[in-house]
């Protein structure tokens, strides 16, 4: 099963295509750490700023950039190139991370 998880009016749901979701927005997205209200640019901000939130990094996956927080079951798999960080990975740290990060529309 493949696609993109799809957050609309509440609702999450699995888009097998996402290029012909008539909902989907065409902008670009950012991830953006509330607290700091930064736009997350690079692997080495995010990973500071999940350190920062007990995460730590897993080395399980040399293809993967990985985080593991022990008192939860969660991991967070990022692809290894930053040029390859979509927003359904945004998403996953988001729902990961209530009140920490969001994800935006560029501008």
């Amino acid at each position: 099963m493949s696609g993109v998880w799809v957050f609309s009016n509440g609702v999450v749901r699995l888009v097998e295509n996402p290029g012909e979701y008539q909902g989907s927005s065409s902008r670009r997205k950012v991830l953006v750490h509330l607290a700091s209200k930064e736009v997350i640019t690079s692997y080495s901000v995010l990973e500071s700023k999940l350190l920062s939130l007990g995460w730590e990094r897993y080395y399980d996956d040399p293809d993967l950039l990985q985080f593991h927080k022990r008192s939860t079951i969660d991991l967070i798999s990022l692809p290894k190139d930053f040029r390859k960080f979509k927003s359904m990975h945004m998403y996953d740290i988001v729902v990961k991370n209530r009140d920490e990060f969001e994800v935006r529309d560029m501008q």
